[in-house]
């Protein structure tokens, strides 16, 4: 095999597939919800093999994972504004955005799916978890490396991020105050 053959393009087919199999499973679970689907019927709706699935991801749980990662990535990347505050207060609205958007939902259910998915769901839901700490923790070493104070990782999911998904669960209106308010008591 040569260099070519084993360096993967960034587009390609390999791109294409990966974006229709996210498709359909988001698809999927804003029609059934989580747990009511197979592999066999993500490929199908994508239009691949279910063969195709099992070797990229593995799993359900696995592709469950990475859709949501990279829903999170997309609609809510780590703000570097210069500021903690600055970064904060934009990813607070980020996520504000995404949680009360067309999908809604789709991140929190389906951590919540994980969480009562066995031993591989269990997985899933930490290594979800554990990247987005760890995309958290760099923003937050970018404020101490400024200089500032900044509060641990579990100190935002705790008083910005939870606040919000409870609201949200509740049928309750996340307003700009509110958002501003639970980034300025955590600083």
């Amino acid at each position: 095999m040569n260099e070519r053959q084993r360096t993967r393009r960034p587009g390609g087919r390999s791109a294409r597939v990966g974006a229709e199999v996210h498709r359909a499973v988001t698809e999927l679970i804003n029609e059934r919800g989580y747990g009511n689907f197979t592999v066999g019927e993500v490929a199908a709706r994508a239009g691949v093999a279910d063969s195709s699935i099992y070797r990229r991801w593995g799993g359900l749980e696995t592709l469950l994972t990475d859709v949501a990662l990279t829903r999170l990535n997309a609609q809510s990347p780590m703000p570097d504004t210069g500021s903690l505050a600055g970064d904060l207060h934009t990813y607070a609205a980020q996520v504000a955005r995404e949680i009360t958007g067309p999908d809604g939902l789709l991140l929190v259910r389906l951590a919540v799916a994980l969480s009562s998915n066995g031993e591989q769901g269990l997985r899933a839901r930490d290594e979800l978890r554990a990247e987005r700490t760890r995309q958290l923790q760099s923003m937050l070493d970018r404020a101490r490396e400024r200089g500032e104070h900044a509060p641990d990782a579990l100190g935002v999911l705790d008083h910005i991020l939870a606040p919000m998904y409870i609201r949200v669960l509740f049928g309750m209106e996340l307003t700009p105050d509110y958002i501003d308010g639970l980034v300025d008591r955590l600083l």
